[in-house]
Order: structure tokens, then sequence, then C-alpha cells
């Protein structure tokens, strides 16, 4: 079986298992315990905040522990929108309508609850959004902009200095969610200018439940989680050091190996791309050609189920996927690719292929089995 939904999770790399089985063993105590099982628990928590820190261009305390993407984006959208309605009475969040649905609904939760009126900036038909348009979209009590820096299904990036930097001219905050770019594309806030990013663990080899929110500590942050002031007071509960551990591990890795498997991986997705185009009359890439993650490839099959397609190819032994893993089960098309532009008919023939950062070797065979299964979509069988 070739697995080919890395966008959705990841397997648990060894280094990982090995650095955190300690902490679920013999260190295993409670960071906040005054004994020497819980110091030492607390003396790795600052020892991995700190590594994670190094790795985003940013300070130690800037970073909270989450339980993964949708938290630290739920943690960002609502966390920063509210502080700043506390602080100066903003009430305006600029996103774009192509974002994973943790930041969607968070806003959607702030005009429902909290009178936040949402901007949903157009994005063109590669799914890219202009910085001047978001520019444009700016009010003098907007509290927050967030994009996704690469879209979780189809692989589009964004500028995201951009971004940053038509957001910083009005004073307003960026939030990247970085939960599909880490591991492909530099995350430095030093180089991108961002004032959060959203991360999770099991998209780079680490457990799931395991993320981060990284806040710069001048963005105020009011949190959604209260109890015993853990992560600074913005994030209450006992930290899961293990999970920690193990996230910060799989970031290093991923970093380390970040720009030759990038430059790896982009080949043969390139091959693969064309190999799909020329043998597949029915197929569409999706995302924009150049500006994409270099393990995502999205088509549409235009006159075919995608679902169906999914099946074939699982006979044939790929597993892939028609978008996002969150949106499982529904029968309603991708919201990204009807915001840009695609019909609903067309929409629900996507399949996505996302590919792991070790991936090596052609990918004929697999644009072959996709040919095949297309056309015993279309044949009926």
């Amino acid at each position: 079986m070739l697995y080919l939904d890395n966008a959705a999770t990841t397997p648990v790399r060894p280094e990982v298992l090995e650095a955190m089985t300690p902490y679920l063993t013999r260190w295993f105590g409670n960071p906040s315990s005054h004994h020497t099982v819980g110091e030492a628990a607390a003396d790795a928590l600052d020892d991995v905040r700190a590594r994670v820190a190094r790795a985003l261009g940013m300070r130690a305390g800037d970073i909270v522990f989450t339980s993964g993407g949708t938290e630290a984006n739920n943690l960002a959208v609502k966390g920063i929108a509210l502080a700043a309605l506390q602080q100066r009475g903003a009430r305006h969040i600029v996103t774009t309508p192509i974002e994973h649905e943790s930041v969607l609904e968070s806003a959607d939760y702030l005009a429902r609850l909290h009178g936040f009126e949402v901007t949903r900036v157009p994005v063109d038909e590669h799914g890219r959004v202009s910085a001047d348009a978001v520019a444009a979209a700016l009010r003098d009590d907007t509290a927050l902009v967030s994009v996704g820096y690469a879209n979780n299904e189809v692989g589009t990036v964004q500028d995201a200095a951009a971004l940053a930097a038509s957001a910083h001219e009005q004073r307003v905050p960026l939030h990247l969610d970085g939960v599909q770019a880490a591991g492909w594309l530099p995350l430095s806030s030093r180089d991108l200018g961002f004032d959060a990013v959203s991360l999770a663990g099991h998209k780079l080899g680490a457990p799931k439940g395991t993320g981060v929110l990284a806040v710069r500590g001048r963005v105020p942050l009011e949190p959604l989680m209260h109890g015993g002031g853990q992560e600074r007071g913005r994030r209450s509960g006992t930290e899961d050091v293990a999970g920690a551990v193990g996230f910060a591990v799989a970031l290093e890795l991923a970093e380390a190996e970040r720009a030759a498997s990038s430059v790896r991986v982009s080949a043969l997705r390139d091959s693969f791309i064309a190999r799909v185009l020329a043998t597949v009359p029915a197929a569409t890439l999706t995302g924009h050609p150049v500006h994409r993650l270099p393990g995502t490839a999205s088509f549409t099959f235009a006159g075919t189920s995608g679902e169906a397609v999914l099946l074939e190819l699982e006979r044939r032994g790929i597993v892939s996927s028609s978008g996002s893993a969150c949106a499982a089960g529904s029968d309603e098309p991708s919201h990204v690719l009807t915001a840009m532009g695609i019909s609903r008919e067309v929409a629900q023939t996507a399949v996505r292929f996302t590919f792991s950062h070790g991936m090596s070797g052609p990918l004929d065979a697999v644009a072959d089995a996709v040919a095949a299964s297309v056309a015993a979509v279309q044949s009926g069988g």
C-alpha cells in the first residue's frame, strides 16, 4: 500500500518516539510539581520550548503548546481578536474564503456571539490572495489578519512577507496558519514578519494531539482555557511534556531536512503532475502551478466522482484523499475549490495526492494508476 495522504497525517518518526519515551516512563511528572520528578519534567519543557522558539526565530516565552493545529488556530483567532476588542474596541477580522475550518468557524463564532464583522478577501483562480487586496480591507477597528501560509487542499502558497507588510503598515497583527507549511517552507518570523503562527505535530512526524501557537509577547492574547495558569496564563492545563518533546524533535528534524527534501520532492511532484495531465484528458490541476507546496498535487477529473476515483486507486494499492480530512464524509463540495471559481459539480471530482518528506523514486506508476482509475470510473467499472 502506498500512502499519499500525508497532508492529513504522517506516521510518528522513530527518533520522536525515542525522545518521548523517558517522559512517558521515568520522568513522567507534572511540570508544576515541586519535587525531583516534576522539576525534571519542567526542565524538559523549558528546553523544548526554547528549541521550538529557535526554529521559528522567536522567543521561548512566545511558544504556547496546544493539542494541535485546530486549537492553535482557535486560540490565535479568538484570543487575539477578543483581546483587541477588550483593549481598543476592535470588532473586525480579515481572512480569506479558503481557510481551514478552524479559522473560518472561529471567525464565525466571533461574529455570532461578539458582534465582529468578518471580511473574507477573495482569492484568484489559483487560490492566491493579493497583499494589496488585504491592505484595502483593513480598517481602524481591524483586530487581526488570519491567512493560511499554504492551503491544505490545493497546496497554494501565499506571499506571507507581503501580507505581513500590508498588515503592519496599519498596525494590525498577522496570524499565519502554518500547519501545512511546516517542513516544506521557511518559517522564521524574522524573514516572514508574522506575529503568530499555528503548527501541528502530526503533519511532521510527531503524535496527534501535539501542536504550537507561537505568538509574539507584544500581541495581547485572551486565553480560551482557564485554570491553573500554565503556559504563562495563555493555555491552562497540565502540559503534555512528552508530546512537547516529540513536537520539538519532529520540528527540528523537518527543518534540518527541509531544503533537500523540498527540492527532491518538488521534482517528483512536477513529473507526476505532467504525466497525469498528459495521460488523463479529464484532469485539471488545482492550485497555483508554481507557488505550491512541494508535496502537493491536486486535480479535478471532470465527468467522474472523486470518491469513486479514490476507491479505484485504493484497489490499486494507492491511498489518497479528496481534500481536507476535516471535511471527510461531507457531501458538500470543497469550499476552497468553489472559492477559486470551480463549479460545485467539478469540485466534487477532486482528488489530492500529498507526498512525504522522505519520498524518493519516480511516480510514473502512480500516475498510470490514476489514469487507469479515472478510465474505470468513466466506463462504469
